[in-house]
């Protein structure tokens, strides 16, 4: 029986994962596991370019009322931080994280020459490139890169998606896409895989088949192992959406201590160029809902303290809101960070300066690059010039 290579891969399910499979499951021969102690990035990409004004609320300053008319939020209602800003009300979980010491909030994060377009910043974040340059890898691929050039095994990294993500794809190495453990492993199980090997030793295999054949052999060995581990500590309540289900999954694989440093989850889509805060606050619920029962999760097995979690969106938005209740594309915005392991907590940096702008933007004054090199030096202890391409002093929260 002749199988094709396009309807095999098709017809598993793993479309974007099988090819990359090898170089990850390999890794479990060897039983090497993320021991509490050693540390994971989780990271959280707002697609669609959240507002991060309506984020983090300078409810202190006149110039975001007077520029937000309809949707500014009032200060009674957003989740106090200090004297000057408050969080958006849907996200009431992260203020105790702040009242905690466990959150960290930076402002004006952003990149010269900002691009508006979702497509091409989204690459600019996600390969840590420069305006002007086009990469074709990530900055998390290089990293697996630079962390396995010597070593047997690459040190992996996980993206639950049915895609994965230029972020983790390296020149070398690449990180692994599934959105579900269990049906993974049925994918490992299905007659597919098996009618494939068999055809392998046919004399009129064709030769893609041949180029498919160590790699499905090794998946239907070792499906189970992912399978198994995600089963093997009970995690707790999770909201029943998509982001909720993602983090469980995560959860369930960080307390298996598989080898696994990094996992990279996105939730969307914030483009609220109509209607902003209906569709803002119901991610922000989902966000709020789904980090209370995962960090409930890691403190449960003591595990808060080794992981960071980082979020970060392409692009803000407009100081002014436009006609429709919304916001267009903007460039600077803040990312949190959130961790048991924290060294400096709260607000990072001053808010956003609403009267130095720049054609309405705000200009940004952290590179997003200063917080990679931060994440990589400083919590996956790996040397950041050579995976960003040029040196980036790090910042000082981990």
């Amino acid at each position: 029986m002749l199988i094709k290579r396009r309807s095999f891969i098709k017809g598993t399910g793993l479309a974007t994962a099988s090819l990359l499979m090898p170089r990850f499951l390999h890794a479990f021969d060897a039983d090497e596991k993320v021991a509490p102690g050693n540390k994971v990035l989780v990271v959280l990409q707002l697609s669609g370019g959240n507002d991060g004004l309506n984020t983090v609320i300078p409810y202190g300053n006149d110039i975001y009322y007077k520029s937000r008319p309809g949707i500014a939020i009032a200060k009674e209602k957003a989740i106090r931080l200090t004297d000057d800003a408050g969080l958006h009300p849907s996200l009431n979980y992260l203020g105790k994280l702040f009242e905690d010491g466990a959150l960290g909030i930076l402002n004006n994060v952003g990149y010269p020459e900002p691009d508006r377009s979702h497509f091409r910043s989204m690459d600019i974040w996600q390969s840590a490139s420069g305006a002007k340059e086009y990469w074709q890898t990530g900055w998390l691929g290089r990293f697996l890169d630079e962390q396995c050039r010597n070593c047997e095994h690459s040190t992996q990294a996980i993206e639950i998606d049915d895609m994965l993500s230029l972020a983790l794809k390296g020149k070398t190495k690449n990180g692994f896409a599934f959105k579900d453990p269990r049906k993974l492993y049925q994918a490992g199980r299905s007659p597919l895989f098996q009618d494939f090997l068999n055809a392998h030793d046919q004399e009129h295999a064709e030769h893609t088949v041949s180029y498919l054949y160590k790699t499905l052999a090794d998946t239907k060995k070792s499906t189970a192992y992912i399978y198994e581990h995600s089963q093997q500590l009970t995690t707790g309540l999770y909201p029943n959406h998509e982001l909720g289900r993602n983090l469980k999954t995560i959860a369930s694989l960080i307390l298996s201590d598989i080898n696994t440093q990094v996992y990279y989850v996105s939730i969307g889509s914030f483009d609220t160029h109509v209607g902003q805060d209906v569709q803002q606050s119901r991610l922000f619920k989902q966000i709020n809902e789904a980090l209370e029962a995962f960090v409930t999760d890691l403190k449960k097995n003591n595990r808060f303290e080794d992981v960071l979690i980082m979020s970060f969106s392409e692009f803000g938005r407009r100081v002014a809101q436009n006609a429709s209740r919304g916001t267009d594309h903007g460039s600077a915005n803040n990312m949190f960070f959130i961790s048991g392991g924290l060294k400096q907590k709260g607000l990072l940096n001053e808010l956003d300066d609403l009267t130095s702008l720049k054609l309405g933007d705000l200009q940004y004054k952290v590179d997003f690059r200063r917080v990679y090199a931060t994440v990589l030096e400083n919590w996956l202890n790996v040397k950041a010039e050579p995976i960003l391409g040029n040196a980036f002093e790090p910042l000082r929260f981990v």
